[in-house]
């Protein structure tokens, strides 16, 4: 598979902070998951076991949660939408992430990447469900993902390699820079992306 670039992506959120919409989708991740700290407890700096893989793997759910529910949250007439001529669909973004999700998730846990064949004009439902299914892939593929072995190399893409550390990072990354594309797509069409919608009261 080969990664498609978003060349458009930096002008379209240099537009959006000029007009006010863009500075949420990158600080707002930040925000809603900072939790005030504990009166009187001392954070715990022993070290950690498996810090890379560890780091990452805590990242399958969190974002699992926030890319699928901004995939939900745009209308299924919007999959479509492109905020200029020459930018990918939001459709196209969405079926991004999921081969993005397969072929990281299954070159670094040496397991064979769900055969999923799609296509950006598929249907919304279609879309979420394999974006769910390569979030559980992940989950599932990198549970006996260690630090143990972070230097060995593989090639990802094209012919080439790159370590398996080096490829966590990447999977990281990548859900980042999703994400934020994500919330860009969702607020151009007035939506509050999943990390910006106010607390629900109980």
């Amino acid at each position: 598979m080969k990664m498609r670039m978003y060349g458009s992506f930096f002008a379209a959120v240099m537009m959006l902070m000029m007009s006010g919409v863009a500075r949420a989708p990158f600080g707002e991740l930040r925000a809603s998951e900072q939790a005030a700290p504990a009166a009187s407890a001392a954070p715990d700096m022993s070290p950690v076991a498996n810090p890379v893989s560890g780091f990452v793997k805590a990242g399958v759910a969190r974002y699992g949660k926030n890319m699928v529910a901004a995939a939900e949250a745009m209308p299924a007439e919007k999959y479509g939408f492109k905020p200029s001529p020459e930018m990918n669909s939001f459709g196209h973004l969405v079926m991004h992430i999921v081969e993005s999700n397969n072929t990281f998730c299954s070159k670094i846990s040496g397991q064979t990447a769900p055969d999923a064949k799609l296509s950006e004009s598929d249907p919304k439902d279609k879309l979420v469900a394999a974006m769910k299914a390569s979030f559980m892939f992940c989950t599932t593929a990198l549970d006996k993902v260690d630090d143990s072995k972070l230097g060995e190399q593989f090639v990802l893409f094209g012919t080439r390699p790159i370590s398996r550390g080096g490829a966590l990072v990447a999977l990281g990354g990548s859900w980042t820079d999703h994400y934020a594309t994500q919330a860009i797509y969702l607020r151009l069409n007035g939506i509050l992306p999943p990390t910006a919608q106010p607390a629900k009261k109980d």
